[in-house]
Formats: C-alpha cells, sequence, structure tokens
C-alpha cells in the first residue's frame, strides 16, 4: 500500500508542475482535466502526509522513552497512546481512499422523488423532501434544474424529477435511493393522530451520450396536450412529450415546459439516465452472483429512514444514526447524515476487500 502512495504523492506534484505549465493554462480541456485528477489525488496526499508526519512523531518519542530523565519518559508514556490512535485512524482512512472508485461516483444527478404510501399525506411529505434536498444543493453551490414536476391539488407532488449539476454529486447522494417514511399528524387529521407516510427516492447517474447511444427507431415518441391541475395554459398545445423505449418497456413523460423541443430534450436526458443506471445495475448484479459475499440488497423497497415529527427526529435505520431538529434537516442540514451514511458504505466496502485479500 505505501508503495502506491508514494507513487500517488510523486504525481500528484507533477501534476501541480503541470497545472502551472502556460501550455495546459492555455489548453481549457487539459486544464479541466488536470485539475480533476488533482482533486481527486488531494485528500490522499493529504491524508498520507499526515500519516508519514505522525509515524515520525511516533518515532521520537519512543526514543523518549530511553530517556534517562523520569519525567521525559512520563510524558512520552503519555503521548505514545494518542500518536498511536491516530496513526492507526489515518492508515484506515487511507485504505478506504484507496479502494476502486464507482465509475459514476463523479457524474451529475438525476433525482426521482416518488409519493407513496398515505395519499395526500404522502405527496405533501414528497414536497417537504425535494425541498430538502434543493435547499442541500444550495448550500453546496450546486447547479440545479427541475426536468419534470407533477403537483397535486393539495400542494403536494406526485412526482418530481431534478438534475443536479456538480462534480461527485452522485458519491453524495446515491445513497439516498430507497424508501423514507414519515410520522406526522397530517393537517387534515381531526383527532390529532400519527400517520405513517412513504416517499421513494431514486437516484440516478447522468449519462452522457457516449454512455447510452440512442437513435430514433430505439424509441416510439409522443406528443399530446400536457395537464396539471387547475388547467393551466400548458393546455392549450401540443407541447408534452412522452417516450417509450421498445427494447425495455421504460415510459418518460415531460411536459414542465411550453416548448415541445424542451420537453424532448429533457425527456431523452431522463431516458437516457435511466437505461444508463439499468446497465449498472445489470453489471452491479453480475459482481454480486460472483462474490455472493455481497453486503444489504440495495432492493428500494427496503425502508432507509424515519422523519418523526412528534419526536423532533430523523433515523437512518441502516447505520442506526439518530439526530433531532427535524425542521433543520428539512431545511437542508443533513451534510453530516450523508457523511455518516457514505462511511458506513465505505467501511463496508473495506471490510469486504480485507476478507477478499489472501
Amino acid at each position: 500500500m505505501f508503495d502506491k502512495l508514494q507513487d500517488i504523492e510523486k504525481r500528484y506534484e507533477r501534476l501541480l508542475d503541470e497545472l502551472g505549465d502556460p501550455e495546459a493554462l492555455a489548453d481549457r480541456e487539459r486544464y479541466r482535466r488536470l485539475t480533476r485528477e488533482q482533486a481527486q489525488l488531494e485528500p490522499i496526499v493529504r491524508a498520507y502526509r499526515e500519516f508519514c508526519s505522525v509515524d515520525r512523531q511516533l518515532e521520537d518519542v519512543r526514543a523518549l522513552l530511553e530517556e534517562k530523565d523520569p519525567e521525559i519518559r512520563e510524558m512520552a508514556k503519555e503521548e505514545l497512546p494518542q500518536l498511536r490512535e491516530r496513526r492507526d485512524e489515518l492508515e484506515r482512512e487511507l485504505r478506504m481512499l484507496l479502494l476502486p472508485k464507482d465509475p459514476a461516483d463523479e457524474r451529475n444527478v438525476i433525482l426521482e422523488i416518488r409519493q407513496g404510501v398515505g395519499g395526500d399525506e404522502a405527496s405533501l411529505f414528497a414536497a417537504d423532501l425535494l425541498r430538502m434536498y434543493l435547499r442541500y444543493a444550495e448550500r453546496q453551490g450546486w447547479k440545479v434544474e427541475i426536468l419534470s414536476r407533477h403537483d397535486t391539488e393539495v400542494g403536494g407532488i406526485r412526482e418530481a424529477q431534478v438534475l443536479i449539476e456538480a462534480e461527485g454529486a452522485y458519491s453524495w447522494l446515491k445513497h439516498e435511493a430507497g424508501v423514507h417514511r414519515v410520522q406526522r399528524v397530517p393537517v387534515t387529521e381531526a383527532q390529532g393522530r400519527i400517520h405513517t407516510s412513504t416517499v421513494t427516492v431514486a437516484v440516478l447517474p447522468e449519462a452522457e451520450d457516449v454512455d447510452i447511444k440512442l437513435d430514433e427507431k430505439d424509441y416510439r415518441k409522443d406528443v399530446m396536450r400536457a395537464g396539471g391541475p387547475g388547467g393551466q395554459s400548458v393546455n392549450t398545445t401540443d407541447s408534452a412529450v412522452r417516450l417509450v423505449h421498445y427494447e425495455t418497456g421504460i415510459t418518460v413523460v415531460c411536459q414542465d415546459e411550453k416548448s415541445q423541443h424542451k420537453n424532448f430534450a429533457k425527456a431523452l436526458k431522463i431516458l437516457r439516465a435511466k437505461l444508463y443506471e439499468l446497465e449498472l445495475e445489470k453489471q452491479r448484479a453480475e459482481r454480486d452472483a460472483a462474490r455472493q459475499a455481497m453486503i444489504g440488497s440495495g432492493e428500494r423497497s427496503e425502508k432507509i429512514r424515519t422523519y418523526n415529527f412528534p419526536q423532533d427526529r430523523v433515523t437512518d435505520h441502516r447505520i442506526n444514526f439518530t439526530r433531532h431538529n427535524l425542521q433543520a434537516v428539512l431545511d437542508g442540514d443533513i451534510h453530516d447524515l450523508l457523511v455518516a451514511v457514505r462511511n458506513h458504505f465505505m467501511a463496508q466496502r473495506l471490510q469486504q476487500s480485507e476478507q477478499a485479500s489472501p
């Protein structure tokens, strides 16, 4: 591992030199590629350099244990356990950082939110979750585009699809996929009884043209009048677009834009992402069957999180993580939750990697 880390550090130094080259600055594509690689290597190099520093401190402290002065030896004994613990933490962190990357991790994300069980209350909570993710993206400085949104009469949403553009967005949000459960008293409940409703979240890496080739012969395109609550003006033209993929049966409908051309472009983007996700699922299934030891099924039907309003808490059931101040969570303050979930799954992958090693 340490030979590899030394090679990474050398590559990182060469990247910094290249980034200072005027020719690289003049070539936008080359510069973008170099900065991306440098950003990917920086956390590894930073952790490795701290590891080396702590390791040197450990050697110095061990040498102090041989000193004749009893006070110096006592100070060394007190410092030694802390340095050992930090060294072990850094070594584990480095092993996690060196794990093979998910090829989709650096991609943009298409987030799909749909009301589940619970009728109007489920649609209202779907709107709450949509706002939560939009606010989080805003906090991170990510670019957001609403691809499709179907509102309900009570102010909720039946479903929505959102494109979030940011390098690494998929790596942060991919574990949000699953069933999100809410427990609260609906505004329409006269008796004050707590209801349980669900919302499903799907997280798709945005596919690029080079990933999924779509020809016109691969799908059927239908145009129709757009519809929505209140009979908006979008109903007056055939602007809505429906695409049906022949091979898979996947159907995508976009009607938010008044322009048929814009709806068609959005529908193609969503269809391409769905096909890309389908291909990734096939690859994962093949890997899982080969290993037979993969942890977790990844089924989206499994409840992953509960938002409990009476107790003002949110609990992620996969990692036994609970935090309070639910309103802050719904306002997009979820970074600590995403970090905890991300670290949990990285630790699982590290454990699998260590078990698979001879």
